[in-house]
């Protein structure tokens, strides 16, 4: 068995852990911390748990976390590499789910996360842990960053594009629309259910962080800059993620849905439907998911639709995900579960 601690437990992400954890076959959570829940059961405050989980949070891990085979951070950006660098001098692996390791460059991360990194030495060493891209870099990783919800929707859109050197140097839109959950578990005005039931909107319009993930991550696959226009928008449903990307390509006019399903034949997360399609985020509820619907709209231009669930494939499934490939398990250990409908 894999023994794993989860850092910061009391969040959605830490709950989906916790949740998928109990269904994995070779993954045992041994601790999770919550300084504001410490000495409670993790069952009050994720009753769905019960009978699943005999755990209470603790303040903090037992020994430093060592002892463990690997610690997934599901905390709050900027916490993790004040953290991290113990552990892994300690030769315990980190899943990292927050922003702190995804960025490569220090001087980006400060200007975007309005601080300092104080672990800067480990950023070239990270693992961006988008499964599908990274590939055989998991298996030998000591410290994996997994990609934010919507640069995971976006990437799995783009990347068949990217990395066979289809994808026009031009103006690329990221038009795309999350569930509340997304936004995290603490109590936001905007996030109340007044006022985000029947509404609609649009935020981080003059400039998101995830912009700069996504561009980091397409361009260096891509083998050139992409310029990318993404905005998010808040949806009045709990889960998911829908993202309707435009982009120009330089391919001859009818052979992207062949692409695209020769990219993804051995992903097992992604799901590239028949030509025409047009996925719904309710299909991948619960799920590790992708599904991708390829649309030629006219000659060198094209519209990638793409869903997800953002707790799951963009979070804590995909964090299995990669963890699965880290030890050698089968990459959907625990995690081939069909959605919820309704």
């Amino acid at each position: 068995m894999i023994k794993a601690a989860i850092v910061g437990g009391t969040g959605y992400t830490g709950g989906e852990l916790l949740r998928l954890a109990a269904g994995h076959p070779q993954l045992s959570i041994q601790a999770v911390t919550s300084r504001q829940a410490a000495g409670t059961a993790v069952t009050e405050w994720f009753p769905h748990l019960r009978g699943h989980s005999d755990l209470s949070f603790v303040e903090t891990l037992p020994e430093d976390g060592r002892g463990m085979d690997v610690v997934f951070f599901a905390t709050p950006h900027g916490t993790a590499m004040h953290q991290v660098p113990a552990l892994l001098d300690a030769g315990v692996r980190v899943i990292d789910l927050s922003a702190d390791f995804r960025l490569r460059d220090a001087e980006v991360f400060a200007q975007w996360y309005g601080q300092p990194h104080v672990a800067a030495e480990w950023l070239g060493e990270a693992v961006y842990g988008l499964p599908e891209v990274a590939g055989d870099a998991l298996a030998s990783a000591r410290l994996v960053a997994c990609p934010g919800c919507y640069p995971t929707a976006v990437q799995l859109a783009l990347m068949p594009l990217a990395q066979a050197g289809h994808l026009v140097d031009a103006p690329i839109i990221a038009d795309c629309k999350s569930g509340v959950s997304g936004a995290g578990r603490s109590a936001k005005i905007p996030l109340l259910l007044a006022e985000a039931t029947e509404n609609v909107k649009a935020y981080g319009v003059a400039g998101h962080r995830h912009n700069v993930e996504i561009e980091q991550e397409v361009s260096r696959h891509a083998g050139h800059a992409a310029d990318i226009t993404f905005t998010p928008h808040l949806m009045p449903m709990a889960r998911g993620i829908h993202a309707t990307v435009y982009a120009s390509f330089e391919a001859p006019t009818g052979m992207l849905q062949a692409l695209y399903e020769a990219h993804y034949a051995q992903a097992p997360f992604v799901d590239v439907l028949p030509a025409g399609s047009h996925p719904e985020t309710r299909s991948v509820r619960g799920t590790n998911i992708c599904r991708v619907a390829v649309h030629e709209t006219r000659p060198g231009r094209v519209t990638v639709l793409s869903v997800i669930d953002n707790l799951v494939k963009g979070a804590s499934g995909q964090a299995i995900q990669a963890m699965n490939l880290m030890f050698g398990l089968d990459e959907s250990a625990g995690l081939a579960l069909p959605a919820a409908l309704p």
